[in-house]
């Protein structure tokens, strides 16, 4: 039986492809169409009460009982815990990739997002004050990042589901207008990261029904 996966095309669909790849768990894609408005049917409300995508849907469960999970961040987590992969049991190896997979969703994800959402803007002024708040943000945050890994190969020091959550958003870097050459060490784990070719699939996996 296989995890129904139900998403996007978007960064945060994309850390879960890539958690699913990397794990080798079978799943399907069930594609939610965000720009005609599907994340508000019932349906998808039922499985994602929050009205975002990715949310999956895993037959085989806890105690063998289906259970739907969503947010992204607990999905990474409720993978790695079901598989035992890329979440570390020991507590002072879980505790970096719980703080960075926690940076990411609260900061980078949320102010790229804005970042994105500025920039496509037609009226200048609302684009150049948007942009420049939230571009500088996310910059700051490209910074954090790439301080963080010049340290270490991998966010947790081994790769993490932490790994997988930041590097949806990375992938987006243009959209940014961040050039990965400014943070070499970001621009290392990056390319790291795309060529597994667990993780190559995850991008590479049809997440919408373009």
């Amino acid at each position: 039986m296989t995890i129904a996966l139900h998403t996007w095309n978007t960064p945060n669909g994309r850390k879960i492809s890539v958690a699913l790849e990397e794990m080798g768990l079978p799943y399907s894609v069930h594609a939610v169409d965000i720009r005609n408005g599907d994340q508000h049917k019932p349906d998808f409300l039922r499985i994602s009460p929050n009205n975002r995508i990715p949310a999956i849907v895993d037959p085989q469960g806890p105690e063998g009982k289906p259970i739907s999970v969503f947010e992204s961040g607990a999905i990474l987590l409720y993978l790695g815990e079901k598989t035992g992969k890329f979440l570390p049991t020991r507590l002072a190896d879980r505790v970096p990739v719980l703080e960075w997979l926690m940076w990411q969703m609260g900061g980078f994800g949320p102010m790229p997002g804005q970042a994105h959402h500025f920039l496509g803007l037609q009226n200048e002024d609302d684009k150049r004050y948007g942009a420049k708040r939230y571009v500088d943000e996310t910059r700051r945050l490209y910074g954090v990042l790439d301080r963080r890994l010049a340290q270490v190969e991998f966010v947790a020091g081994e790769i993490s589901v932490a790994d997988f959550a930041i590097v949806g958003w990375a992938w987006r870097h243009e959209r940014h207008q961040v050039d990965l050459a400014d943070f070499a060490h970001v621009k290392r784990w990056y390319e790291t990261m795309m060529a597994r070719p667990a993780t190559r699939r995850g991008f590479e996996v049809k997440l919408d029904n373009l």
